[in-house]
């Protein structure tokens, strides 16, 4: 199985600067709201630290389009998210982004340069259009053969079901086409 990476925008109106969290989501975190997603990244041996701000992620998709084009979108992606969710580190910046590059064995300052001239803009625009009309309205949501959905960081038990109900509903769907 494959997995692309394809960027959304959970609040299109974030500054470049970043935003503060809403106050739901400072009560709610007061409340253990997070406390599943530092179980899991405990049980498997990984750090979680939860942002402190509302990034603007947009430099960060074009980047990673410009690890695509160098066929290293996961590897970079891999490293951005290490970045965030491990380190508390601030993607909208380019030192950040930049190490990031670097780590995935990708020329930094070319990234930086075909990034700020635009190159990947319409690409990254064009898929969150796209992730809008097929009704994505959370992260992680994830796609399966461009047809069916899994909405949030679901445990291994879920994809698993999901992908089971798939290949039934297929298999269904032969019988009942005729010669």
């Amino acid at each position: 199985m494959d997995v692309e990476w394809r960027p959304f925008y959970l609040r299109p109106d974030t500054p470049p600067e970043g935003m503060d969290l809403p106050e739901y989501i400072v009560r709610a975190r007061a409340n253990g709201s997070e406390e599943r997603l530092h179980q899991l990244a405990e049980a498997h041996g990984m750090t979680y630290i939860p942002a402190e701000r509302i990034l603007n992620t947009r430099v960060a998709h074009e980047a990673t389009e410009y690890a695509r084009s160098k066929n290293r979108a996961n590897e970079f992606h891999k490293i951005v998210f290490h970045k965030v969710y491990a380190e508390g580190l601030d993607i909208s910046k380019w030192d950040v982004l930049r190490a990031a590059a670097a780590e995935a064995g990708l020329d930094a300052d070319d990234m930086q340069k075909q990034v700020e001239d635009g190159k990947f803009t319409g690409e990254v625009a064009g898929q969150v259009q796209q992730a809008y009309r097929i009704g994505v309205s959370g992260v992680p949501t994830y796609v399966i053969n461009d047809k069916y959905a899994v909405v949030g960081a679901q445990p291994y038990e879920v994809f698993k079901n999901a992908l089971e109900r798939i290949v039934a509903h297929k298999r269904v769907g032969a019988r009942n086409i005729s010669p």
